[in-house]
């Protein structure tokens, strides 16, 4: 058996991608598999479809090095690779909390045709708890190789904006096996990551389907207590900033993820959490996660609280009014506009006759696509010139650092939201700024 087993990646979108390049550069063989023409084509020619800090300079390495390819040929990956990740998306289905395994069901089903001799599939995807178990019997049935056939799940951990780092030096590797062989394979597929002293977790299938859905409930929680208090805080008068930073210090309990705000976005908190539940629920456990409910409910609120704060800001109606509109995306260094909770706000002025115009450091292109109804400019203070209201969507580091004597001298009147609390609000009244934040008195 060959120290280095050889990849393929089924799926070239931010965890494909992502997960082909670093495998490539870290010495393994790699194809990555797409049904887009065009992804694989730009792929091919060193261009990566979507930001990602530190990524491009890896794919024009790992290319460099003859290691990594990529096809829309199912053939081509079935004969090449001796583990195959699956790495496709999940999303919500149209009109269900359910997640849609449409595209997982069509990547297996595909791969499966074409696998002719002893190999593993591993599934990276987040996944419905069961999924697993229903993919194995798939392949078993589907693969001409039968029960030579085997599943794993080794679910990702990517946090956008760190995809890089995450997957050459995760915090921990989870493996889901139903053999000594299927382990023995991925500890020789992660051989470089292990060499780290990365830790492993070796669990059943289904334990690990459940982890990657159970970490970003917790996170999900988490964010929305402390935007719960913030609710509270708005009710009395307090101060949600200072009520976090004083809970952070209780080592129990922690800073990270602790910051209020305007909530979470993106594609994978919202969807997940609502899988999760909907999911609960078929297994007849949906009360034990009847709080995820109210954690998507709190989120929402952050942000039909935020449009009420703006129009207050604006006393009392939007309309004709121009708002600058500091963010696109969901989190910064990142171009995912998916369930953004800054465009979510900005095309909610819009409709309410307000003269929205955004501007984000990497997502303008999404947004564009997504938002047309918005006007779009070139930068901070070039949307904030005659604005009546400035309001902070997301915290790019350049948006935290912007000079509130550079901004007054743009924009009509000096009204500021902060919807991420990464401003001072100290520094910016002193300059002569009407500053408002969710929980903030």
């Amino acid at each position: 058996m060959n120290a280095l087993p050889r990849l393929t990646v089924i799926g070239t979108g931010y965890l494909g991608a992502t997960h082909a390049i670093c495998m490539a550069v870290m010495g393994y063989e790699v194809i990555g598999v797409d049904v887009d023409p065009d992804k694989v084509a730009r792929l091919n020619s060193g261009e990566v479809p979507f930001f990602e800090p530190g990524l491009p300079e890896l794919l024009a390495k790992a290319l460099e090095t003859g290691r990594l390819s990529f096809t829309t040929s199912f053939a081509e990956a079935g004969e090449f690779g001796d583990v195959h990740f699956i790495c496709v998306g999940t999303p919500q289905m149209a009109g269900s909390e359910a997640a849609d395994m449409t595209y997982v069901d069509a990547a297996v089903t595909a791969l499966a045709a074409h696998l002719h001799r002893r190999a593993l599939v591993v599934g990276k995807s987040t996944v419905p708890v069961g999924t697993a178990a229903r993919l194995a019997e798939l392949l078993r049935t589907a693969a001409p190789a039968g029960d030579r056939i085997e599943l794993a799940w080794n679910p990702e951990f990517l946090r956008e904006g760190y995809a890089v780092d995450d997957t050459m030096k995760p915090d921990r590797l989870v493996f889901g096996v139903t053999s000594a062989w299927s382990e023995e394979r991925l500890r020789a597929v992660f051989a470089p990551v292990l060499a780290q002293g990365v830790p492993v977790k070796v669990t059943d299938l289904q334990t690990a389907e459940l982890v990657k859905v159970a970490a970003n409930s917790f996170l999900a929680t988490k964010i929305s207590y402390i935007n719960a208090m913030a609710e509270v805080c708005e009710a009395t008068g307090a101060d949600v900033h200072d009520l976090a930073e004083a809970l952070a210090y209780d080592e129990r309990i922690g800073g990270k993820f602790l910051r209020p705000g305007l909530g979470f976005g993106g594609g994978c908190l919202p969807k997940d959490i609502r899988a999760f539940a909907h999911r609960a629920e078929e297994l007849g456990v949906g009360q034990a996660v009847g709080f995820l409910r109210e954690i998507d409910g709190i989120n929402g609120r952050r942000r039909a609280r935020t449009v009420d704060l703006v129009v207050e800001l604006c006393g009392g109606d939007v309309a004709g009014k121009k708002i600058a509109a500091l963010g696109a995306a969901f989190k910064p260094n990142s171009d995912d506009i998916r369930d953004a909770p800054a465009l979510d706000v900005a095309s909610t002025l819009a409709g309410m006759g307000a003269d929205v115009y955004v501007f984000d450091p990497a997502a303008m292109a999404n947004a564009r696509k997504a938002h047309p109804e918005l006007n779009y400019g070139t930068g901070a203070l070039d949307v904030a010139r005659d604005a009546d209201v400035v309001v902070l969507l997301t915290e790019w580091t350049e948006f935290r650092k912007i000079a509130p004597e550079a901004m007054a001298e743009v924009v009509r009147a000096q009204r500021i939201f902060d919807g991420r609390h990464v401003l001072d609000p100290a520094v910016w009244r002193a300059a002569g700024w009407e500053y408002k934040a969710l929980g903030r008195p």
